[in-house]
């Protein structure tokens, strides 16, 4: 990091956090602290709500994975624009209408008390794992750049969100994603538009996406079924938009975000505006990984790039010939590289294609003897990015695209700790600890359960060190609990017979379906939410059928 880069990224955050600050003054009550009193635009609920979700691990991971296995996790989205219109038309006028602080306290009024706080728990379980590996992710970025321990980054990044969460509250957290928003934008636009400039001359925009695609790297749409791969097209359709029901419609961090709206039209706008815009933005952030990898066949890229590792393992008596091994690859690849440019065929292809899995077979040799001398898996994905833009970015454009990864940290960081703390206040202590306390009571003790679950984020984030690609991993740990938070939901809004014991007994059938898939079958963790959602709402009717007859 340079001085230039030092001073932007500096600049950045303290305009983003002082203007959050700022537009969140008079935030005096609990409903105003938890809900910005429901005065929130759709505009600034519409970024919010996607900045929440698209934290430092969309701009580091994501980018990774396409590096690595090409645009396909783009599918992973394709049912989102489905889901926001089945959640504009149901949840958000009920919610609205409801005059809740949460979804689960909703879940009270449908069925009983212990349904609402059984899934208060299963959200509080679920989101306080991901909160850990959210701050974990920039924890990652500081450590590239200042070569600290990870610790000591997440205490930093931790500390730092907490603060202004707890001082300002949902409306600090939300006005704050709305500028964060826009630098993300500007990040990404300036992260693929350098990309593209330092591609060599002769090969250009054109010939990276040839390159690209013949090394299957723009693999965006995958048509074969199969059950146990992770992102395809009927996947992502069906699984997508199962996982994107039970995320939008179901846990708090985003049902608070539209619940601020000044209406049920302005909560609703907001949530089309991101059926809109979220397939694009991660399609443009998968081709950021796509190009960097183009650029990689050109420039050398080390060994693995984890750099601590690398140099642990530079000291072995196997690295020698391990290293030219490599040296090899990388200029057969680039050979083999150019000559397809310059006379494509079925031959050069076939060549380009047998270099790459060359060059791939000696990174995999390096990442195993990383595995043997620490004896733990290892994967650098998530490093990736983060090693093109410290080495190859001039001086200030750095500063911009970690502002941006920051920004994306903190949204999300944010949103989680504000979503967790208003649980824990509205659905635990107030209904079951501590009722008919005044409001300063109930507000002290937000902005108190708000700084404890930023401590817990600070303690839990080195969770994410072992967890690889970490876009993939957030996704899986939320898909374990999302089945079932979205089963007992299709049975509140559609079976109003259902009574609260079924809808309670089908969360815990549905949750043991998802552990049951997880541990004993080979099903991508897409279809947990399916398989969650199908067991609660089939258990909660099997149980009902007595009460409903008598009824008949």
């Amino acid at each position: 990091m340079r001085p230039l880069d030092w001073w932007v990224l500096a600049a950045s955050l303290v305009f983003i956090i002082s203007y959050g600050l700022y537009r969140s003054r008079d935030t005096g009550s609990v409903n105003k602290y938890l809900l910005a009193g429901k005065t929130m635009p759709w505009y600034a609920m519409a970024l919010s709500i996607m900045a929440t979700q698209a934290s430092a691990i969309t701009f580091i991971s994501t980018s990774g994975q396409a590096y690595v296995d090409g645009m396909r996790f783009v599918q992973f989205y394709f049912g989102l624009p489905l889901a926001m219109i089945i959640i504009s038309a149901t949840a958000v006028p009920l919610f609205h209408r409801s005059n809740v602080y949460t979804a689960y306290e909703y879940l009270e009024q449908r069925f009983d008390a212990k349904t609402r706080v059984l899934v208060g728990i299963i959200f509080l379980i679920q989101r306080g794992i991901a909160v850990g590996v959210a701050l974990y992710a920039p924890a990652l970025v500081l450590t590239v750049m200042l070569g600290w321990p990870d610790q000591y980054t997440t205490v930093i990044m931790g500390t730092l969100v907490a603060a202004y969460t707890t001082f300002g509250g949902i409306k600090a957290v939300t006005w704050t994603d709305f500028q964060q928003m826009l630098v993300m934008f500007f990040g990404l636009f300036l992260a693929l538009g350098m990309a593209i400039y330092l591609l060599p001359s002769d090969v250009g925009l054109g010939g990276a996406l040839q390159l690209a695609g013949a090394a299957g790297r723009l693999n965006a749409v995958v048509t074969s079924f199969d059950w146990n791969d992770r992102y395809n097209l009927f996947n992502g359709l069906l699984g997508g938009m199962f996982l994107a029901l039970s995320y939008f419609g179901c846990d708090q961090s985003q049902v608070q975000r539209y619940l601020t709206g000044r209406s049920i039209a302005q909560s609703r706008l907001s949530l089309l505006f991101n059926a809109v815009a979220k397939i694009p933005m991660q399609f443009f952030i998968l081709a950021i990984g796509a190009i960097v990898f183009v650029f990689y066949t050109f420039e050398k890229p080390p060994l693995v790039f984890h750099q601590v590792e690398l140099s642990n393992i530079s000291r072995e008596s196997e690295y020698p010939a391990l290293a030219a091994r490599y040296d090899n690859a990388f200029d057969g690849r680039r050979q083999a590289a150019r000559q397809y440019l310059n006379a494509p065929g079925e031959e050069t292809l076939a060549a380009y294609r047998q270099a790459q899995k060359n060059f791939e077979g000696v990174r995999k040799d390096g990442v195993a003897l990383i595995e043997k001398k620490s004896g733990a898996g290892f994967n650098d994905t998530n490093y990736i990015f983060l090693s093109f833009v410290m080495k190859y970015l001039p001086a200030g454009l750095v500063g911009l695209i970690l502002a941006a990864i920051f920004a994306a940290a903190m949204s999300t960081i944010s949103a989680e700790i504000n979503s967790l703390a208003t649980v824990t206040v509205i659905d635990i202590y107030q209904r079951h600890i501590r009722k008919g306390a005044t409001d300063s009571h109930y507000l002290l003790a937000s902005r108190l359960a708000t700084v404890f679950w930023g401590i817990y984020a600070i303690v839990t984030a080195g969770f994410g060190r072992s967890l690889g690609s970490l876009i993939e991993a957030v996704n899986m740990l939320g898909s374990l609990f999302y089945g079932g938070l979205l089963g007992v939901f299709v049975l509140a809004f559609g079976f109003r017979r259902v009574g609260g014991t079924a809808a309670f007994i089908g969360v815990l059938a549905g949750e043991a379906a998802i552990f049951y898939a997880r541990f004993f079958t080979e099903i991508s963790f897409l279809w947990y939410n399916v398989i969650g959602c199908v067991v609660v709402v089939a258990v909660g009717l099997a149980l009902s059928l007595p009460r409903l007859h008598a009824r008949a």
